[in-house]
């Protein structure tokens, strides 16, 4: 444990709080969180985890714009939920992306965890833009997500981030029920 860690680790708890409250401050939270883990990922040969954290330092950008540009009237962009055939088409996209980076990771790298660490990355993608775009389902993902990653983390010696992802696993509910009332609250 480091204190760039702890600092990462306090961000990202910030990040979620704010997220399910729908505050824009979020994504800040979620800026510095994640240029923190590049770091630390690439250290721990995570180095799917560690490309992730740059793209989720780039939707920080993404989604501090779009929450900031869909609000109407003064009013936060609406939640909304998205066809089950394109979360289909999305999960067999994940898990071809998958097996492709997983095998390449595994045959050519020392990457630890090649396969979970292909799928978590792949999946947070996914879910990380439908937060961006405020898609109620985007809770469902993080859950899984979330759970193999207290693995890969603990396993590589990264205990508090482990431990941040049981936080989140805990919080995952909360996310689930505040964007849902919202939801309905908007569309009353």
């Amino acid at each position: 444990m480091t204190p760039f860690e702890v600092l990462a680790v306090v961000m990202a708890i910030g990040y979620l709080l704010l997220a399910i409250r729908e505050n824009i401050w979020c994504w800040f939270c979620a800026g510095i969180s994640t240029a923190i883990y590049v770091w630390l990922f690439l250290d721990a040969r995570l180095y799917m985890e560690s490309a992730l954290n740059a793209f989720y330092f780039a939707m920080a950008i993404y989604g501090w714009w779009v929450w900031w540009s869909g609000r109407t009237d003064g009013h936060k962009r609406p939640i909304v939920q998205w066809p089950i055939a394109v979360h289909a088409t999305a999960i067999l996209s994940v898990l071809v992306l998958s097996g492709i980076s997983g095998y390449l990771l595994d045959t050519r790298t020392d990457a630890a965890f090649p396969y979970i660490d292909s799928m978590t990355t792949w999946s947070a993608i996914w879910a990380t833009f439908l937060v961006a775009r405020k898609v109620l389902e985007n809770w469902w993902y993080w859950l899984v997500i979330d759970v193999a990653s207290v693995f890969i983390y603990w396993a590589r010696d990264l205990e508090l981030t482990a431990g941040l992802f049981v936080l989140y696993v805990i919080m995952i509910p909360f996310g689930i029920i505040s964007w849902t009332r919202s939801m309905r609250e908007q569309a009353a």
